[in-house]
């Protein structure tokens, strides 16, 4: 067998793998609920925006399938980038299940776009602060394929009416939300 065949037949397995890797990571397929993704309709100051969230309502995806309970907590570290930790629960009476990672500030996005890495030195994902209130008390995240929406609170617990107006501003951003799935604190 020659070299070029082995090569191509060696490439073929890669990128075949690579892509079977990325959809069991839920980075490729689902539902696309917004075919249209807006960029981000205000800066984010990333120290008020760190601490703990709520997950109010997602978009179900492959790596919280499942999880209530789910939080997510930021922390800058010294070299800059921000630590994520990310905890869910599967059933009420099982340890959480919980994923570290870190986030970097991707240049010119005025703290709206971040870089995001569970897997080693590669930032993957795409984490876009879509829309936040004034106070930090809730915010909408997305990232550009439509296929992944988080409305997070501060409150494990937010108001109706809070609720409410989360999901008509995901609306007005052009999200289904028809797709969300309400998540239980």
């Amino acid at each position: 067998m020659n070299r070029s065949l082995v090569r191509l037949a060696a490439l073929t397995v890669a990128v075949t793998g690579a892509a079977l890797l990325l959809n069991g990571c839920g980075l490729i397929g689902g539902k696309r609920g917004n075919a249209a993704v807006p960029q981000p309709a205000r800066p984010v100051d990333l120290d008020r925006y760190l601490g703990r969230w709520y997950e109010f309502a997602r978009y179900e995806n492959r790596f919280e399938r499942d999880c209530d309970g789910v939080t997510a907590d930021y922390a800058r570290r010294a070299d800059g980038l921000i630590d994520v930790v990310n905890a869910c629960a599967r059933d009420a009476h099982g340890a959480p299940r919980v994923s570290k990672g870190r986030a970097k500030p991707v240049a010119d996005s005025d703290g709206a776009k971040l870089k995001v890495s569970f897997f080693g030195p590669f930032y993957i994902g795409d984490y876009w602060v879509l829309d936040h209130a004034d106070d930090y008390s809730w915010s909408i995240v997305g990232e550009p394929s439509g296929r992944f929406l988080w409305l997070l609170t501060r409150e494990a617990h937010p108001s109706t009416l809070l609720r409410q107006q989360l999901v008509a501003r995901a609306a007005e951003l052009g999200y289904d939300t028809s797709l969300l799935r309400m998540t239980a604190q």
